[in-house]
C-alpha cells in the first residue's frame, strides 16, 4: 500500500516502528512507500516523534553503513597531521567573540545534559589526571623534555635542585646554559582546588621564581590554559627554541631573565 492511501494512525505506527525503533532513515521509510522523505518527517512533527538532530543521524547513517567514514582507514603523515592540527589551533585562535561564546554555551548545554554520576565520573578523572602529573609530569612537560633531547639539549627532568640554601624540584632545568623551564597548568592561575589552594600556589610559585632568578639562572614559564596536543605544544616548543638560541648567543642580563610563553 502507497504511504498515501494510509490514515494517520497507519502513518503514526510506520513512522514510530521505522524510524524510532529500527533506526531507519526517512528517505528508507519514503523509498520503501512510495513518497518522499520531507513528507514522512513533516508526519513525524506533526505527531510529535522525537527527530533526530544532525549528528544523531550522521552517527546512525555511519553505523548502520550507509555512508562511510570520511577518514576513517586513512593514514597521514607526522607533517600532514601536524598541518591540520595547526590549521584547527587557527580556527580557534581566530574565532569571534560570538561564535567562541555560542561554543560555550553549546558546551555548557552537553555538560548540564550529563547525568550526574557521568559528571562525578568526568571530574574524578580530570583531578586524578591532574594529580599524577605533579607527580610524574605533565604530557606537555614530557613533549618539551624529548624535543629538546632530540635537538641536543642535556636536560635534567624533575630533578631536586639546591637553591639559595632551599632544595625545590625544577621541570626541566638545561644545566649548560642556566635555564630553568616551569611548566604551569590551570592550577597554577586558576582556582581548581579552590581558592586557598590558588593562593598557595602563587606564593609557591613567587618563591620559586625569586630563588631561581637570585642563583643567576633563565627562568622560562610556560603558560598552558589549553588541553595538550601535539599541534599546540610544537608551536610552544617553537618558541621555546627561539628563546633557547637567543640566550645561547648572548646571556641575558639580570633584569631580563623572566620569560613567559605559553598557549
Amino acid at each position: 500500500m502507497t504511504y498515501a492511501k494510509l490514515d494517520d494512525s497507519q502513518r503514526k505506527s510506520i513512522i514510530n516502528d521505522l524510524y524510532t525503533i529500527q533506526n531507519k532513515s526517512f528517505q528508507d521509510i519514503a523509498n520503501l512507500y512510495g513518497t518522499y522523505a520531507n513528507k514522512i518527517r513533516r508526519d513525524a512533527k506533526k505527531f510529535n516523534i522525537p527527530i533526530r538532530d544532525k549528528s544523531e543521524a550522521q552517527k546512525n547513517a555511519l553505523k548502520t553503513g550507509k555512508h562511510k567514514h570520511p577518514t576513517k582507514g586513512t593514514k597521514r603523515d607526522d607533517s600532514t597531521k601536524t598541518k591540520i592540527g595547526t590549521s584547527i589551533v587557527r580556527f580557534w585562535d581566530n574565532m569571534d567573540e560570538q561564535e567562541l561564546n555560542q561554543r560555550k554555551i553549546l558546551a555548557k548545554k552537553n555538560w548540564d545534559n550529563l547525568t550526574e554520576d557521568q559528571k562525578e565520573y568526568m571530574q574524578k578523572q580530570a583531578n586524578n589526571a591532574v594529580r599524577e602529573a605533579s607527580k610524574i609530569g605533565s604530557k606537555l612537560e614530557k613533549f618539551l623534555h624529548q624535543q629538546l633531547l632530540a635537538d641536543g639539549y642535556r636536560v635534567e627532568f624533575h630533578k631536586e635542585q639546591s637553591l639559595l640554601n632551599t632544595k625545590l624540584q625544577i621541570d626541566l632545568f638545561l644545566p649548560t646554559i642556566d635555564v630553568a623551564i616551569e611548566v604551569d597548568g590551570p592550577s597554577h592561575f586558576l582556582p581548581v582546588w579552590g581558592d586557598d589552594a590558588l593562593d598557595r600556589n602563587i606564593k609557591y610559585d613567587n618563591k620559586k621564581t625569586g630563588l631561581i632568578l637570585g642563583k643567576g639562572l633563565v627562568l622560562i614559564r610556560v603558560k598552558q590554559t589549553k588541553e595538550f596536543s601535539k599541534t599546540r605544544a610544537l608551536i610552544i616548543y617553537q618558541e621555546l627554541i627561539k628563546h633557547l638560541q637567543k640566550i645561547k648567543k648572548q646571556f641575558p642580563d639580570k633584569d631580563n631573565r623572566l620569560l613567559e610563553i605559553g598557549d
